[in-house]
């Protein structure tokens, strides 16, 4: 017998509205009613001022007169400005020996704050205390400390008749002077380690423990994959603040924004520093905003080889799953 096919009747379910076709008219509108204040904030105060550096930069400007065009005269310029060579110079060697030192002496401090011992509590407080003290108020103590003569550093080296160095006033010692003054500050830094480390699943170790790991093998092929990715924040967000030291230098070596020098040979003239003397010193707007783009692609750029970089060294625990 043969049989003849019914066409199904079944009703196919009714596919689900995407999240922004559930929203009310009602809830729409109060949405953007209350980010419309932060959106007015960021056009005016950020993206704003943005657009009109990149404009005053291919301009002459100095505030009191209306801007000159002068095409890529202030890019042109910068080349051939020995003072801006010169802060170029400082600030890559800050960055270089700022941002390992950094990463190092936190990541350190953490391993050893993560250590479950008697009084951990007040070893974690002590050293995330310094990063509270407001930028002045710690180089004014550290320009104490490091006085050549009779800092509480270099009093005891010379009683004991150890060399003494001349942190702030030799040249050759500004840098690593201002390196060591900026660990002073870690806490953040050393906080978010922390949490990383503690983060990691003690099942990890347990099975390492069974396979015979031992302590340094347990750090390697554990703690550092499992930590990678905090590992790449902070090198990111080091990278960028390094590029950008201002408050220190400023306090400790300058004292008026048109003063002639940083500290001995411009040892202390960091890029910042020298745009902003170009801006509210010698009022030459123009070609500070030509220096402060410059600056802004090349942290850009870095961050970019960094963000390529991730994928041959940065572990994340979705890439698993």
């Amino acid at each position: 017998m043969q049989t003849t096919a019914v066409p199904s009747t079944a009703v196919k379910p009714t596919p689900k509205p995407r999240f922004w076709q559930r929203l009310s008219f009602e809830e729409t509108f109060w949405g953007w009613v209350f980010i419309i204040p932060a959106m007015l904030g960021f056009l005016f105060f950020h993206f704003g001022p943005v657009l009109a550096s990149l404009a005053l930069s291919f301009t002459s400007y100095d505030i009191i007169t209306a801007p000159r065009w002068v095409g890529l005269a202030n890019y042109q310029k910068l080349v051939t400005d020995d003072l801006w060579i010169r802060s170029v110079e400082v600030t890559l060697r800050y960055v270089g020996l700022y941002v390992p030192s950094a990463l190092i002496a936190s990541y350190a401090i953490a391993m050893l704050m993560a250590r479950n011992i008697r009084g951990i509590n007040l070893y974690r407080t002590m050293w995330y205390l310094p990063s509270v003290v407001p930028l002045v108020a710690s180089a004014v103590i550290w320009r104490w400390a490091l006085h050549p003569e009779f800092g509480p550093i270099n009093y005891p080296l010379k009683v004991m008749g150890l060399p003494s160095p001349r942190w702030l006033t030799d040249p050759n010692w500004i840098i690593p002077s201002l390196v060591f003054i900026s660990l002073w500050g870690l806490g953040n830094t050393v906080l978010i380690f922390l949490a990383s480390i503690k983060g990691v699943s003690p099942s990890l170790y347990e099975a390492a423990e069974v396979d015979g790991a031992g302590p340094w093998a347990k750090f390697r092929n554990i703690t550092l994959p499992m930590t990678s990715s905090i590992i790449f924040f902070q090198l990111i967000i080091n990278v960028i603040n390094s590029f950008q030291v201002f408050g220190v230098a400023y306090v400790l070596f300058v004292t008026q924004p048109s003063a002639s020098s940083a500290g001995p040979n411009n040892a202390a003239l960091f890029y910042v520093l020298y745009m902003f003397r170009n801006a509210f010193g010698y009022f030459r707007n123009g070609y500070a905003s030509s220096m402060a783009w410059v600056l802004f692609v090349v942290i850009m750029l870095l961050t970019w080889l960094l963000f390529y970089s991730q994928r041959k060294w940065v572990y994340y625990e979705t890439e698993g799953k």
